[in-house]
């Protein structure tokens, strides 16, 4: 299965965080056995995940995987739990009794929960016993349902949530600067976002490296091509490359094949 191209989400359920984790944490989620088992059967399948820069926590509450980041692989085994960055095309090989339970932050919400840059991950894999009490993790997994594993999570990262007042800056400038981003149908550039947010250049540069790990530029490039591609999947006859700030079609065309690592077409097979 692909990301935007296949429905993915017909194996998952979603919930979405508490108000006051609304801006730091996009979404929990949790495949289910019986969803996996209607749709997968007894076949070994694979998630191919596109680059987002919104680090992830996958709890296995099922069966070893195997996940391909940057051409490296990774084995991991029952009782590892990890969390990566996204900031690179994902592919997890899994097994038909695949069960994981993941929470989805938001750019830079990791940080304003955690205390640790976004941009300090890179391609790592890290093991989740490094971020969370072993007996949380413990909890989490023996827990009956999701929402219980959601209502436990989320009051541990409350607990945890600690404001800053600079990071807490850096992280709602960034947030502004998506949000114009996406208004200008993704048409504005860095200097036009900065100058909306009342920022310099240099400024909004050194903020999104700072909260995402990534230059404005590269950010807001692959926002649009994920926004428009979405679109694409969903309404091919109604869709205009000028809706998201492409010159045309072949415009469009090209960043599919920066972003997904394949020409449209093929990925439409």
């Amino acid at each position: 299965m692909v990301e935007i191209f296949d429905n993915i989400h017909k194996i998952y359920q979603y919930q979405a965080p508490c108000g006051e984790l609304g801006d730091y944490i996009e979404f929990f989620s949790e495949s289910s056995p019986q969803a996996t088992r209607e749709y997968i059967a007894n076949e070994h399948f694979n998630v191919r995940l596109f680059p987002s820069w919104t680090p992830t926590m996958w709890f296995n509450l099922g069966s070893p995987y195997q996940l391909l980041i940057s051409d490296k692989r990774y084995s991991v085994q029952s009782g590892d739990d990890v969390l990566l960055l996204r900031n690179s095309i994902v592919e997890r090989y899994n097994l038909p009794t695949d069960h994981i339970f993941t929470v989805k932050f938001s750019p830079g919400g990791f940080e304003s929960i955690f205390g640790i840059k976004q941009s300090s991950l890179g391609d790592s894999l890290i093991n989740l016993s490094m971020l969370l009490p072993t007996q949380l993790i413990y909890k989490i997994k023996k827990m009956d349902n999701f929402e219980e594993r959601v209502n436990l999570l989320q009051s541990f990262f409350l607990n945890k949530f600690r404001k800053k007042t600079n990071q807490e800056y850096y992280f709602r400038t960034v947030q502004k600067a998506i949000e114009t981003y996406q208004i200008s149908n993704m048409e504005f550039n860095s200097t036009e976002v900065a100058r909306e947010v009342f920022a310099t250049n240099k400024t909004i540069y050194r903020y999104f490296n700072q909260v995402i790990g990534t230059t404005p530029k590269n950010y807001f490039s692959i926002l649009r091509v994920r926004t428009a591609l979405q679109n694409y999947v969903a309404a091919q006859s109604d869709f205009s490359p000028y809706d998201f700030g492409y010159y045309d079609m072949s415009h469009f065309y090209k960043d599919v094949v920066k972003f997904t690592g394949r020409k449209l077409i093929d990925n439409l097979a």
